[in-house]
């Protein structure tokens, strides 16, 4: 396994800075003052507080490593028995981890106005026919790993909230055959910190508004995510209000990295994928279904920081009506599929500050006759190398600049 592979999520925490994330130095003065008086009163610290105060006021960071703080409940596994407690209360005992999480979980204040935290302390096992229910109002720091045996079916994962709102997850770690490894749906105001999923199939991570499509999952954050060996997408998003996104790694996942479908007003980070989407048209970043479409057009509201995409299928891929987005950087080396795709979207910018794209697939614009065609489209500040660049059939208002190519072939309009 190499480095990269095996690099924990917390250690790359830093590279979600575009999305709002503070870097690892500033995150260690937040940890380290968390609760205490701020830093020093000369200019640099002066700086560094105040960073501190406005991360802490958005709830832009979470400070604390996995079950530091203060929390409402707690399981724990001992000896091979675990014991969920609230308080002086123990609500269960046995050796069921999932019984144990959602025992705790339930034993939290009921309809509370404000969120509650639990703990899990210990890594085991739970099926992939079950689910832990996170309701409203809920924080869960699981400290150790769940390993997902068997198969299931529906919307069974081991984290899971429909319909609800102040849901937190600080810590996860996956392994196993879930369906899906964290399942939300019609949420707002989420926050997934560090979380982490080596599998052997399923879907990673997946957010949408599919209970009531008429109302969006709003203020969804998601901080950083290492998804390797999924069956299906890494991370997924369906009809999202608000997406703020740290850093997505993906490694040998089925499908793609990051998939944004009908999702409106989102900043990413980073998307860095290795052979993701192999042999299919999915990519390490895909947008799709009409996202970034707001009341029948396509303001910028999709900002990306950086793509890197590795093998696997396709790098960047903008199909069906979507649009409205910008991506400052592309790396993208020997994708077996498309380099970047764009495919009936309007109002797209590849790159906004600088890219290279290196052998594989071309570089193509391209259409279906049951939609419009790409319209505003600039591919700019980007250097191809073996590659080929191709606009099939052509679209309008079309822009190149600033393309330096080596051995790349061009059939542009």
């Amino acid at each position: 396994m190499g480095s990269e592979t095996a690099e924990s999520p917390r250690r790359r925490r830093a590279a979600a800075v575009a999305a709002g994330v503070l870097s690892a130095a500033l995150l260690a003065t937040a940890a380290t003052t968390a609760g205490a008086a701020e830093p020093g009163t000369g200019p640099q610290q002066s700086r560094q507080a105040a960073a501190v105060r406005d991360a802490r006021a958005a709830g832009t960071v979470s400070m604390a490593a996995c079950g530091e703080g203060a929390y409402h409940a707690e399981a724990v596994l001992s000896g091979g028995t675990w014991t969920a407690r609230r308080g002086g209360s123990t609500v269960y005992t046995g050796g069921s981890m999932r019984d144990a999480m959602q025992a705790a979980v339930n034993s939290l204040t009921p309809n509370r106005g404000s969120k509650e935290r639990v703990v899990v302390r210990g890594s085991g096992s739970i099926s992939a026919g079950t689910r832990v229910s996170l309701p409203s109002n809920t924080a869960i720091d699981v400290c150790g790993t769940v390993n997902v045996t068997g198969s299931g079916s529906g919307d069974q994962a081991p984290i899971y909230s429909r319909g609800t709102s102040n849901v937190e997850v600080g810590h996860l770690t996956v392994t196993g055959t879930p369906r899906y490894g964290i399942f939300l749906r019609n949420v707002s105001n989420v926050v997934l910190g560090q979380i982490e999923m080596r599998l052997s199939g399923g879907l990673g991570i997946r957010i949408d508004n599919h209970g009531d499509r008429s109302v969006r999952s709003r203020a969804v954050r998601i901080d950083d995510v290492f998804i390797s060996g999924a069956g299906d997408q890494g991370v997924e998003t369906y009809g999202v209000d608000g997406l703020t996104v740290g850093t997505v790694t993906t490694r040998d996942v089925a499908y793609s990295g990051l998939l944004l479908n009908d999702t409106v007003n989102a900043t990413v980070g980073r998307v860095d994928a290795e052979d993701t989407g192999t042999g299919t048209g999915y990519a390490a970043f895909r947008m799709a279904n009409r996202n970034g479409r707001i009341g029948g057009g396509y303001p910028v509201n999709i900002r990306v920081g950086e793509v890197v995409a590795r093998g696997g299928g396709r790098g960047v891929f903008c199909v069906s009506e979507s649009g409205g987005a910008v991506i400052d950087r592309v790396t993208l080396t020997n994708t077996g599929g498309n380099a970047i795709l764009i495919e009936n979207c309007y109002n797209v910018t590849v790159a906004g500050l600088s890219g290279t794209v290196s052998g594989g697939g071309e570089v193509r614009l391209a259409a279906r006759s049951e939609f419009p065609g790409n319209r505003d489209i600039t591919l700019q500040n980007l250097t191809l190398s073996n590659t080929a660049l191709r606009e099939s059939p052509c679209g309008t208002n079309i822009t190149y600049r600033n393309l330096t190519l080596h051995n790349t072939s061009r059939s542009t309009c």
